[in-house]
Protein backbone atom coordinates (compact mmCIF):
# COMPACT_ATOMS: atom_id res chain seq x y z
CA UNK A 1 0.00 0.00 0.00
CA UNK A 2 1.28 3.46 -0.81
CA UNK A 3 2.83 5.47 1.77
CA UNK A 4 3.49 9.28 2.08
CA UNK A 5 1.79 12.26 1.60
CA UNK A 6 -1.06 12.56 -0.81
CA UNK A 7 0.04 13.85 -4.44
CA UNK A 8 -1.78 15.82 -6.80
CA UNK A 9 -2.82 13.54 -8.72
CA UNK A 10 -3.90 11.64 -5.63
CA UNK A 11 -6.28 15.00 -4.80
CA UNK A 12 -7.80 15.15 -8.28
CA UNK A 13 -8.74 11.38 -7.77
CA UNK A 14 -10.49 12.32 -4.79
CA UNK A 15 -11.87 15.22 -6.07
CA UNK A 16 -13.11 12.98 -9.38
CA UNK A 17 -14.35 10.27 -6.88
CA UNK A 18 -16.84 12.58 -4.40
CA UNK A 19 -18.07 14.05 -7.88
CA UNK A 20 -19.16 10.21 -8.77
CA UNK A 21 -21.16 10.16 -5.69
CA UNK A 22 -18.27 7.17 -4.61
CA UNK A 23 -17.83 6.22 -0.84
CA UNK A 24 -14.78 7.31 1.45
CA UNK A 25 -13.78 3.58 1.41
CA UNK A 26 -14.32 3.46 -2.60
CA UNK A 27 -11.80 6.06 -3.44
CA UNK A 28 -9.61 5.09 -0.85
CA UNK A 29 -9.62 1.70 -2.40
CA UNK A 30 -8.78 3.03 -5.83
CA UNK A 31 -5.70 5.21 -4.50
CA UNK A 32 -4.93 2.21 -2.15
CA UNK A 33 -4.43 4.05 0.71
CA UNK A 34 -5.93 3.93 4.12
CA UNK A 35 -9.78 5.24 4.31
CA UNK A 36 -9.50 7.24 7.45
CA UNK A 37 -6.47 9.40 5.25
CA UNK A 38 -9.12 10.03 2.35
CA UNK A 39 -11.55 11.03 5.62
CA UNK A 40 -9.24 13.11 7.05
CA UNK A 41 -8.34 14.52 3.89
CA UNK A 42 -11.88 15.74 2.37
CA UNK A 43 -13.05 16.68 6.13
CA UNK A 44 -9.83 19.44 6.81
CA UNK A 45 -10.91 20.98 3.13
CA UNK A 46 -14.92 21.67 3.26
CA UNK A 47 -16.23 18.09 3.09
CA UNK A 48 -17.48 16.36 0.15
CA UNK A 49 -19.46 19.30 -1.39
CA UNK A 50 -16.92 21.91 -0.86
CA UNK A 51 -13.86 19.56 -1.92
CA UNK A 52 -11.28 21.24 -4.46
CA UNK A 53 -8.28 19.15 -5.49
CA UNK A 54 -6.27 22.26 -6.20
CA UNK A 55 -6.57 23.99 -3.36
CA UNK A 56 -6.38 21.30 -0.69
CA UNK A 57 -2.73 20.40 -2.35
CA UNK A 58 -2.43 24.11 -1.98
CA UNK A 59 -3.42 24.00 1.62
CA UNK A 60 -1.09 21.17 1.83
CA UNK A 61 2.13 23.20 0.72
CA UNK A 62 1.63 25.75 3.67
CA UNK A 63 1.28 23.34 5.94
CA UNK A 64 4.42 21.27 4.69
CA UNK A 65 6.01 24.62 4.82
CA UNK A 66 4.91 25.81 8.25
CA UNK A 67 5.93 21.86 9.70
CA UNK A 68 9.26 22.50 8.32
CA UNK A 69 10.18 26.03 9.79
CA UNK A 70 9.02 24.33 12.96
CA UNK A 71 11.27 21.79 13.01
CA UNK A 72 14.23 24.13 11.64
CA UNK A 73 13.36 26.38 14.61
CA UNK A 74 14.34 23.41 17.16
CA UNK A 75 12.95 21.46 19.92
CA UNK A 76 13.62 24.20 22.06
CA UNK A 77 12.89 27.39 20.58
CA UNK A 78 10.34 30.02 21.95
CA UNK A 79 6.84 29.94 20.31
CA UNK A 80 7.10 33.41 19.72
CA UNK A 81 10.04 35.65 18.71
CA UNK A 82 10.67 38.83 20.45
CA UNK A 83 11.27 41.28 17.41
CA UNK A 84 11.65 44.10 19.91
CA UNK A 85 7.53 43.88 20.86
CA UNK A 86 6.74 44.54 24.66
CA UNK A 87 5.81 42.34 25.90
CA UNK A 88 2.73 43.19 27.81
CA UNK A 89 1.06 44.82 24.63
CA UNK A 90 1.30 41.12 23.38
CA UNK A 91 0.07 39.43 26.40
CA UNK A 92 -2.66 42.68 26.13
CA UNK A 93 -3.81 41.43 22.64
CA UNK A 94 -4.00 37.85 22.88
CA UNK A 95 -6.42 38.82 25.87
CA UNK A 96 -8.59 40.95 24.12
CA UNK A 97 -8.55 38.29 21.01
CA UNK A 98 -9.58 35.38 23.91
CA UNK A 99 -12.98 38.04 24.95
CA UNK A 100 -13.75 38.06 21.10
CA UNK A 101 -13.36 34.69 20.21
CA UNK A 102 -15.55 33.90 23.38
CA UNK A 103 -18.10 36.82 22.48
CA UNK A 104 -18.59 34.50 18.83
CA UNK A 105 -19.87 31.39 21.33
CA UNK A 106 -16.48 29.74 22.20
CA UNK A 107 -15.61 28.55 25.65
CA UNK A 108 -13.16 30.37 27.46
CA UNK A 109 -10.22 28.25 27.88
CA UNK A 110 -10.43 27.01 24.31
CA UNK A 111 -10.34 30.96 22.64
CA UNK A 112 -7.53 31.22 25.31
CA UNK A 113 -5.50 28.28 23.42
CA UNK A 114 -6.62 29.65 20.04
CA UNK A 115 -5.08 33.15 20.77
CA UNK A 116 -2.44 31.76 21.93
CA UNK A 117 -1.51 29.99 18.53
CA UNK A 118 -2.15 32.92 16.46
CA UNK A 119 -0.09 34.81 18.70
CA UNK A 120 2.90 32.41 18.45
CA UNK A 121 4.83 33.80 15.47
CA UNK A 122 5.29 29.62 15.05
CA UNK A 123 1.98 29.46 14.44
CA UNK A 124 2.47 25.92 17.06
CA UNK A 125 3.04 25.29 21.11
CA UNK A 126 3.32 22.31 22.77
CA UNK A 127 1.03 21.22 25.65
CA UNK A 128 3.55 22.53 28.61
CA UNK A 129 4.12 25.94 26.18
CA UNK A 130 0.21 26.19 26.07
CA UNK A 131 0.17 25.47 30.43
CA UNK A 132 2.73 27.86 31.10
CA UNK A 133 1.53 30.85 28.62
CA UNK A 134 -1.72 30.50 30.39
CA UNK A 135 -1.34 29.33 33.77
CA UNK A 136 -3.70 26.49 33.89
CA UNK A 137 -3.63 22.99 34.75
CA UNK A 138 -2.72 19.82 32.28
CA UNK A 139 -6.28 18.96 32.09
CA UNK A 140 -8.03 22.44 31.26
CA UNK A 141 -5.32 22.54 28.26
CA UNK A 142 -5.85 18.61 27.02
CA UNK A 143 -9.73 19.39 27.23
CA UNK A 144 -9.44 22.43 25.41
CA UNK A 145 -7.26 21.28 22.61
CA UNK A 146 -9.23 17.89 22.17
CA UNK A 147 -12.47 19.97 21.74
CA UNK A 148 -10.34 22.50 19.14
CA UNK A 149 -9.60 19.13 17.20
CA UNK A 150 -12.76 18.15 17.40
CA UNK A 151 -14.23 20.99 15.61
CA UNK A 152 -10.87 21.08 12.94
CA UNK A 153 -9.70 24.32 14.61
CA UNK A 154 -6.12 23.38 15.08
CA UNK A 155 -3.87 20.59 13.72
CA UNK A 156 -2.07 17.76 16.28
CA UNK A 157 1.29 17.37 15.13
CA UNK A 158 4.78 14.77 16.22
CA UNK A 159 7.57 17.31 16.59
CA UNK A 160 11.52 15.76 16.56
CA UNK A 161 11.58 15.55 19.65
CA UNK A 162 8.52 13.31 20.57
CA UNK A 163 6.24 16.17 21.83
CA UNK A 164 2.72 16.76 20.38
CA UNK A 165 2.58 20.34 18.70
CA UNK A 166 -0.92 22.05 18.37
CA UNK A 167 -0.89 23.45 15.24
CA UNK A 168 -2.90 26.64 13.59
CA UNK A 169 -4.85 25.47 10.59
CA UNK A 170 -4.39 28.01 7.78
CA UNK A 171 -7.86 26.95 6.24
CA UNK A 172 -9.53 26.77 9.59
CA UNK A 173 -11.85 30.37 8.18
CA UNK A 174 -12.40 28.24 5.03
CA UNK A 175 -13.69 25.54 6.84
CA UNK A 176 -15.50 27.94 9.26
CA UNK A 177 -17.29 29.55 6.83
CA UNK A 178 -18.36 26.45 4.94
CA UNK A 179 -19.55 25.38 7.98
CA UNK A 180 -21.50 28.81 8.24
CA UNK A 181 -23.17 28.32 5.11
CA UNK A 182 -24.51 25.06 6.02
CA UNK A 183 -26.30 26.13 8.93
CA UNK A 184 -27.77 29.12 7.04
CA UNK A 185 -29.05 26.15 4.67
CA UNK A 186 -30.90 23.85 7.25
CA UNK A 187 -32.37 27.45 8.14
CA UNK A 188 -33.63 28.66 5.16
CA UNK A 189 -34.84 24.71 4.27
CA UNK A 190 -36.89 24.90 7.45
CA UNK A 191 -38.54 28.08 6.61
CA UNK A 192 -39.49 27.30 3.02
CA UNK A 193 -40.87 24.11 5.45
CA UNK A 194 -42.79 26.62 7.19
CA UNK A 195 -44.22 28.44 4.02
CA UNK A 196 -45.43 25.21 3.26
CA UNK A 197 -47.17 24.52 6.85
CA UNK A 198 -48.84 28.45 7.00
CA UNK A 199 -49.62 29.24 3.85
CA UNK A 200 -47.55 31.01 0.92
CA UNK A 201 -50.26 33.91 0.91
CA UNK A 202 -50.50 34.64 5.00
CA UNK A 203 -48.54 37.17 6.56
CA UNK A 204 -46.41 34.17 8.52
CA UNK A 205 -46.19 32.71 5.20
CA UNK A 206 -44.46 35.52 3.66
CA UNK A 207 -41.95 36.34 6.66
CA UNK A 208 -40.73 33.06 6.20
CA UNK A 209 -40.41 33.10 2.51
CA UNK A 210 -38.35 36.15 2.92
CA UNK A 211 -36.12 34.15 5.44
CA UNK A 212 -35.43 31.47 3.47
CA UNK A 213 -34.75 33.98 0.42
CA UNK A 214 -32.18 35.66 2.17
CA UNK A 215 -30.54 32.90 4.14
CA UNK A 216 -30.02 31.19 0.81
CA UNK A 217 -28.34 34.14 -0.56
CA UNK A 218 -25.85 34.68 2.18
CA UNK A 219 -25.27 30.87 1.57
CA UNK A 220 -24.02 31.18 -1.89
CA UNK A 221 -21.98 33.88 -1.50
CA UNK A 222 -20.37 32.96 1.75
CA UNK A 223 -19.38 29.43 -0.39
CA UNK A 224 -18.59 31.67 -3.20
CA UNK A 225 -15.76 33.72 -1.50
CA UNK A 226 -14.34 31.49 0.57
CA UNK A 227 -13.58 29.15 -2.73
CA UNK A 228 -12.64 32.24 -4.64
CA UNK A 229 -9.89 32.72 -1.80
CA UNK A 230 -8.71 29.00 -1.59
CA UNK A 231 -8.32 29.49 -5.55
CA UNK A 232 -5.56 32.01 -4.99
CA UNK A 233 -2.51 30.71 -6.10
CA UNK A 234 -0.02 30.98 -3.28
CA UNK A 235 2.66 34.05 -3.86
CA UNK A 236 6.21 33.52 -6.07
CA UNK A 237 8.29 33.61 -2.98
CA UNK A 238 6.02 31.07 -1.30
CA UNK A 239 6.21 28.51 -4.28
Amino acid sequence: MPGGRLTHSDRHAIAAGLAGDLSYNEIAKRLERPTSTVTREVMRNGGPLAYRADGAHQAAHRKARRSKAARAAGPGALPSADFGRDPEAVRAYAESLTGILESSGMPRMMAGVLACLYTADSGGMTSAELVARLRVSPASISKAVGYLETQELIQRERGPDRRDRYLIDDDVWFRATLASARLNDSMAAAARSGVEVLGAGTPAGERLREMSRFLDQISRELVASAERWRAVPPKADEA
